[in-house]
């Protein structure tokens, strides 16, 4: 596996995408809406910082709510999506998703349950 984003919940994806883009030198690689949040991919060298702001009612809302804007995931890309859950079933990790979902740029996406990752939201990525 490799690095592939950081996922920042943000009430403002677009000023935080400006801001973000002349600080790290970083275009936008990629926007979309999808399942009540607005995604921009800002790219960097090696990865992407993605931004997260709630369209409608949802689970980033939620987190903003909860937790205020900052840091909400970080995401590791793997080949091989499925065999990446039953290596982190194997080891006694508690999954968010049993199997893989649709997630931004048409990939295929599954998350760890922060309770048995230190804390860290983590999403599997499969590009």
């Amino acid at each position: 596996m490799r690095f592939d984003h950081v996922g920042v919940a943000t009430r403002d994806a677009a000023g935080l995408a400006d801001s973000f883009s002349g600080l790290l030198d970083a275009p936008v690689a990629h926007e979309e809406t999808f399942e009540g949040m607005r995604v921009v991919f800002l790219e960097l060298d090696g990865g992407y910082f993605e931004l997260l702001e709630p369209a409608e009612e949802g689970p980033i809302r939620d987190y903003l709510e909860r937790e205020g804007p900052g840091i909400h995931h970080v995401a590791l890309a793997t080949d091989d999506l499925p065999a990446a859950l039953d290596r982190a079933r194997d080891r006694g990790v508690d999954l968010v998703d049993e199997e893989p979902r649709p997630g931004a740029w048409g990939h295929a996406v599954a998350f760890l349950h922060p309770r048995s990752t230190g804390g860290v939201l983590v999403e599997f990525v499969e590009v």
